[in-house]
């Protein structure tokens, strides 16, 4: 075997890294395009859905880290749904924000992993979304501290928005806890 042959790095090694975390096979992708015929925020994206799966299989990791496209994910299932060969798409963009973070990259779409950190201390904290704190708290964040100031008025007057959060009964606030505190854990081991 010649010297340079053995430095090669494995062109199904960001594939198979994607099935070790997330269960599912994307070699085995048709790239149909029917994930992406139905995706809320493909056009809106540089990379739909079908060409995240095919940078993928390329192997093709620096690309894709500068795409936002899996950050703006919304997890609706809606490809996972069409894909004919029952491809759980929506856990393989899942997968990839969490290897982003987990291998320390920092994130194409930075505001989108802020909103992430941020709504998740609101439920923890009150066992449900405090809608007007989260936008607060990621504008502020964001370095954008009145972004949305002008939607507030019309929000409050339609009662869609309150000032203060309504928390959930103590006991259920623990529980809401323990099941973030759970899914963290569960998490954790499928990326070890």
């Amino acid at each position: 075997m010649s010297q340079g042959a053995s430095t090669r790095r494995d062109p199904h090694e960001f594939r198979e890294l994607i099935r070790e975390f997330s269960g599912e096979d994307i070699g085995c992708c048709i790239q149909c395009g029917k994930c992406t015929a139905g995706c809320p925020v493909a056009e809106d994206v540089p990379f739909m859905p079908n060409q995240v799966i095919q940078l993928i299989r390329m192997n093709d990791l620096e690309t894709l880290l500068a795409a936002p496209t899996f950050w703006y994910c919304s997890s609706c299932q809606t490809c996972s749904t069409r894909c004919p060969l029952d491809i759980d798409i929506a856990a393989v963009m899942n997968t990839l924000r969490l290897l982003v973070i987990d291998q320390g990259h920092t994130p194409a779409e930075t505001d989108v992993a802020t909103v992430n950190k941020v709504f998740m201390r609101s439920l923890n904290a009150h066992g449900r979304v405090f809608e007007l704190g989260v936008v607060m708290n990621k504008n502020i964040r964001t370095g954008h501290p009145f972004r949305d100031a002008g939607l507030g008025p019309a929000m409050f007057a339609k009662g869609k928005i309150s000032i203060r959060p309504h928390n959930i009964e103590k006991k259920n606030r623990k529980r809401i806890r323990r099941m973030i505190a759970n899914a963290r854990r569960f998490s954790d081991r499928g990326q070890r």
